[in-house]
């Protein structure tokens, strides 16, 4: 049997640091999908975004910024309770006003949805 020289030795760490690395990437992905699937509906805390609060809801956030009144910003990160204080209101009031955004969402079609497909004559 013949013994590796330093080429197939830097071949094998490079396989390695592949294989590990795509370990990690697989790892964080299943996490963050059980994560996300025991987080639906989640109550809305002081401490949550609004971009959080679309993502467990399930709804745009564009929508929930339209009803507390906020233009749309991307990666915005500011908690609910930092919003409130902004705004000069409660978080109760701001947790209401999601709510009942969301529950009018949920109710109304989706704008996006495909139109039926006219029937086939026979």
């Amino acid at each position: 049997m013949k013994r590796f020289g330093w080429k197939q030795w830097v071949v094998m760490a490079a396989l390695a640091l592949v294989v590990l690395g795509t370990g990690v990437f697989a790892v964080r992905t299943v996490r963050r999908a059980m994560y996300w699937r025991a987080h639906r509906d989640e109550a809305i805390r002081p401490w949550m975004s609004v971009p959080y609060v679309a993502h467990s809801y399930r709804v745009p956030p564009h929508v929930l910024y339209q009803a507390l009144g906020i233009p749309p910003q991307p990666h915005d990160r500011r908690p609910l309770k930092q919003i409130a204080r902004e705004q000069n209101r409660s978080v109760d009031d701001l947790s209401a006003v999601l709510r009942d955004a969301i529950a009018r969402e949920r109710v109304t079609p989706p704008t996006t949805a495909q139109p039926p497909a006219p029937a086939r004559s026979p």
